[in-house]
């Protein structure tokens, strides 16, 4: 007698892998060849079901597309460099709070690249238990990129406490299974439905114009993608007046334009930075010799990734 499982979550500590569609049988399970691949190509991502990453990794992949959960940007970049996701999704920046500083030298670091990018737009909403309302509220907790998203309206509540720390999604499930009155999270529709938190204020963000990027990530194999009109890099500069101004430069003599630029401290090393860089271009061999001129301008110069602008 055969057993359908509409889905099956396999846990395996923090992480979580969501596979539809199985089927069972008493002697042994039978995996559909689209279940299959989904076992092959799965996609690391932050957080729990509901949050902005998987927002973003389902309108990249497919909803259908499988998924591992991570508890840190640093487990997401382990997972997909062990091989056991082949691909993961990385918030990068925001329009409203800016940069996710410290995902650049996690990157930078490690041996994957990036392959693509998605940008959604997100709608930050104040959610709590069901018969929670605003005067009821005495905590709101959220992911530090989420309560600078909103500060415009938080920066007028009084007397409620604000609490930066873990993923928007994981907050809502805190609340959820331990029952916290008072205690209020801001996160995106899907994680209110998901969870069975009402929202209390929609669409609480400063600026309605809210969007925020995502980095498509996997295994670097030192190829080329000839296809590609966006490059993201990474190089430091010598101490020293022009050195900036010198590769700008160069850029702009070969007609690559500088969409980016983010500069990282070295740690260890005062008032030494990383800059980060991603870079426009019409002409992949042109863009490629800009690189090669720039390359005595720099040090450290590495690229992090060829792939196609959204």
């Amino acid at each position: 007698m055969k057993k359908m499982i509409t889905q099956k979550t396999i846990t395996e500590e923090s992480e979580k892998i969501i596979l539809p569609d199985i089927h069972c049988n008493n002697n042994k399970t039978k995996i559909s060849a689209f279940a299959a691949t989904l076992l092959v190509n799965k996609t690391a991502i932050l957080g729990n079901e509901g949050s902005f990453h998987e927002l973003a990794a389902d309108k990249y992949f497919g909803k259908n597309s499988g998924k591992i959960f991570c508890h840190s940007f640093e487990k997401l970049i382990e997972t997909v460099s062990s091989g056991e996701a082949v691909s993961g999704l990385m918030a990068i920046e925001n329009s409203v709070a800016g940069s996710l500083i410290s995902n650049y030298p996690l990157l930078k670091n490690s041996s994957l690249c990036i392959s693509g990018e998605i940008i959604i737009h997100v709608q930050q909403n104040l959610m709590a238990l069901p018969g929670q309302n605003l005067s009821n509220i005495k905590k709101i907790c959220s992911h530090y990129m989420a309560i600078e998203q909103c500060r415009g309206f938080l920066d007028k509540l009084n007397g409620i406490e604000i609490i930066p720390g873990g993923d928007t999604a994981t907050n809502a499930i805190k609340i959820s299974r331990e029952k916290l009155l008072g205690v209020a999270t801001i996160a995106g529709k899907n994680a209110s439905e998901k969870y069975g938190l009402p929202i209390i204020k929609a669409g609480i963000e400063t600026n309605k114009n809210n969007y925020t990027r995502f980095l498509v990530l996997k295994k670097n194999d030192n190829s080329s993608n000839e296809n590609a009109n966006k490059a993201s890099l990474t190089f430091c500069l010598r101490h020293e007046k022009g050195s900036l101004a010198a590769v700008l430069s160069v850029l702009s003599f070969y007609g690559v334009n500088l969409s980016k630029i983010q500069s990282v401290p070295i740690p260890g090393k005062e008032w030494k930075y990383d800059f980060y860089t991603d870079l426009l271009f019409d002409d992949y061999k042109t863009y490629r010799s800009a690189i090669s001129a720039i390359k005595p301008l720099t040090g450290n110069l590495k690229i992090l990734g060829e792939y196609s602008e959204k």
